[in-house]
């Protein structure tokens, strides 16, 4: 009779069979995330959404980026930090239009006008990436536990 090799509690990490696409879709989002923070030296742009890009791009860049490292040490995903990046990339989406209060992109200047599609754009990559990790993530099952549990 052989012996189980794994703890009934571990989770799967990446030698085991964490999915390399987890830990590339983490390198993208947090590219995408440091595009969020350098978009507005690229734009022309008000100072309010400036400091939003910087925040929000920053904190995705290492939060994505942290999920990266994590996968990369054979740490399993961290679904958590993953859902909060789903949620300021949909944050990047609202944010032009929350804090400028300009609902009409064509009244916006052609600069002002990129910077809201970059954001829209990106923030809804970083979303559906992150999101997409954040599934994946929690739909692993647990090596060696009784059948029927997570």
């Amino acid at each position: 009779m052989s012996e189980p090799t794994s703890d009934p509690g571990e989770t799967r990490t990446r030698e085991q069979g964490e999915p390399n696409g987890q830990l590339w879709l983490s390198g993208i989002v947090s590219v995408i995330g440091l595009w969020i923070t350098v978009s507005p030296f690229v734009y022309e742009t008000a100072a309010t959404i400036e400091w939003n890009n910087w925040i929000v791009g920053a904190a995705i860049f290492l939060l994505a980026g942290y999920n990266f490292y994590r996968i990369y040490t054979a740490h399993p995903t961290s679904a958590g930090v993953m859902s909060l990046v789903a949620l300021l990339g949909l944050w990047a989406i609202v944010a032009p239009f929350a804090i400028d209060g300009q609902f009409a992109i064509d009244g916006l200047e052609a600069a002002a006008q990129g910077l809201v599609w970059s954001n829209i754009v990106s923030g809804l990559l970083s979303a559906l990436l992150a999101a997409y990790v954040t599934y994946a993530a929690g739909s692993e099952v647990r090596t060696g536990a009784p059948t029927g549990t997570r």
